[in-house]
């Protein structure tokens, strides 16, 4: 399932997938994978991007 809410955070706080993945040190194509679906982080990487967004797991990782 892909992560838009993810992504559209990434965007309200105007940070490419690089400029993310620096930040919770994992690489592009990691942010890319959770954002499209096809990787599921783990705990650690969830809070660290909330984090980094300013977000809860709530508001980025629940699904409704």
């Amino acid at each position: 399932m892909k992560n838009i809410k993810m992504k559209s955070a990434r965007a309200e706080a105007d940070l490419s997938q690089e400029k993310l993945a620096n930040m919770v040190g994992v690489t592009r194509q990691t942010i890319n994978f959770i954002e499209t679906g096809n990787y599921n982080p783990s705990l650690k990487l969830c809070t660290a991007i909330c984090k980094a967004l300013n977000k809860t797991l709530n508001d980025l990782f629940w699904e409704e």
